[in-house]
């Protein structure tokens, strides 16, 4: 009961507390955590600094600048957040609304604030507006998500495309990524929220191939644990660590960290140097990207050395024809399967005690002996069209057995007992029906050994699931 309880409850439960420790630690409280400031003069840029240490201390970062127009390309160079520069009659800050409105607003607010102690007015100039409908900044954040998330749930259902090998799959991963970003991109256009730069679509593919193929190359290595550390590095820790629902600059130190690896926040923030910064800044983000996709083709190609080395023949198949170029290619046994899109783990179940809310059987059967006797504590294993072990179980004192949560298709059901021949029969399961698989173990004569292993008939589908 206790290891059932565990098995069930891990998943959702790391998923909790992932979310506990990421979502509201980044979100709850917003403020500015070394926000790069760039002052025209030395002499003003002192004064600024000794202002917004007092007011907020560690949450600007200035630097001293030639003059205003330094301060100004700054801004559109992504070397600061801000830019001020401040006169005997004037001050004035350069803010990319692109950045985040929010970030605008901070930024506005403190420095009001700084202006009025020298008595000037401030005059906010923002040097990267966004779209009209992207009033807030925010709905780049929601295509990056469109881009990524699909992208891992792409490389799950990938892992059961039993028939395609890593270069077909790769080849998937370049086709949906590739539709993804053209019909990303001229849905924004359509709806007017993102701006007509169609490098954009470059960059939303390499993000949907970089997670993509990330996933795809933890998934034989990471095994049934997949689920949790795709959705804890794709999910958990990229959204609120984007800097698309809060701006960069004003998550804490630690969330700042993280978000320089992570290939939503990369793919974000190369997005926003090519629609509002004339491509300033994309090149380092495109790297990261990039260094994901190298990652996911490292692990795919160690995964396969690592097979071939063992030669595991349920890893590695013989030629996968029409890839289209004549040529053939290995196909392997996918290294696991989500369990999150899964059937019920196989189970071997007690025969006769099913109550209401419980799993039922989809297989069943009754081992005896050469006289009708049934067999008590007989091994029963199943085992799958690829040679893998589902479940094993023994018969009770009726000589029944029972199964539940075992996939589709055909079985192979394998009974053994002391002092009797194995046997062997094969099974097909379908949906809503139960199969059934009877066996008639003959005796073993007195000091000979059973040669051979006696193949039952194919035992088809007998009752529907009640």
């Amino acid at each position: 009961m206790a290891v059932t309880l565990a098995e069930a409850l891990w998943f959702p439960v790391s998923l909790f507390l992932g979310m506990l420790f990421f979502f509201a630690p980044a979100l709850h409280a917003p403020q500015p955590h070394h926000v790069k400031v760039a002052v025209g003069g030395p002499a003003v840029a002192r004064r600024v600094d000794s202002a917004l240490s007092g007011r907020l201390p560690g949450g600007f970062d200035v630097t001293a600048v030639a003059d205003a127009r330094a301060a100004r390309q700054s801004v559109l160079d992504r070397d600061t957040a801000a830019g001020f520069r401040q006169d005997r009659r004037h001050a004035v800050l350069y803010v990319a609304k692109a950045n985040g409105a929010s970030l605008e607003q901070t930024l506005t607010t403190v420095f009001t604030q700084v202006a009025a102690e020298s008595h000037r007015q401030l005059t906010v100039t923002d040097v990267a507006p966004t779209e009209p409908e992207d009033e807030l900044g925010t709905t780049l954040l929601y295509f990056s998500l469109a881009w990524s998330i699909p992208a891992y749930v792409l490389a799950t259902t990938l892992l059961r495309a039993v028939t395609f090998g890593r270069r077909r799959k790769l080849l998937t991963v370049a086709g949906v990524a590739a539709g993804y970003s053209v019909i990303g991109f001229y849905v924004g256009l359509w709806l007017g929220y993102l701006p007509d730069k169609p490098a954009a679509m470059a960059v939303s593919f390499l993000l949907t191939t970089a997670v993509a193929t990330a996933a795809s190359g933890l998934a034989p290595f990471t095994r049934q644990f997949f689920p949790a550390v795709a959705m804890g590095l794709f999910i958990v820790m990229s959204i609120p660590t984007s800097g698309g629902a809060v701006p960069a600059p004003m998550l804490p130190m630690f969330f700042q960290h993280v978000r320089a690896v992570m290939p939503l926040a990369n793919g974000l923030d190369a997005l926003r140097g090519v629609f509002y910064f004339d491509g300033a800044g994309v090149l380092e983000p495109v790297l990261v990207l990039c260094a994901w996709f190298a990652g996911g083709v490292a692990l795919l190609g160690l995964d396969f050395w690592l097979h071939r080395r063992r030669g595991g023949a349920s890893a590695v198949r013989a030629g996968e024809a029409g890839d289209g170029d004549g040529e053939s290619e290995p196909v392997e046994e996918p290294p696991v399967e989500d369990p999150a899109l899964e059937t019920p783990r196989p189970t071997a179940l007690p025969v006769h005690t099913h109550r209401f809310g419980e799993q039922v059987p989809v297989l069943t059967g009754r081992v005896q002996d050469g006289e009708g006797r049934p067999v008590r504590g007989a091994a029963v294993t199943v085992i799958d069209a690829r040679g893998r072990q589902l479940v094993r179980s023994v018969t009770d004192g009726s000589g029944e057995y029972a199964a539940a949560g075992l996939p589709e298709g055909y079985l192979s059901i394998v009974v053994s007992a002391p002092g009797l021949h194995p046997m062997v029969h094969q099974a097909l399961l379908q949906t809503g029906l139960t199969a059934r698989a009877d066996f008639a173990l003959r005796h073993r004569p007195q000091g000979r050994h059973a040669r051979q292993l006696p193949v039952g008939n194919w035992s088809e589908p007998a009752h529907p699931q009640r």
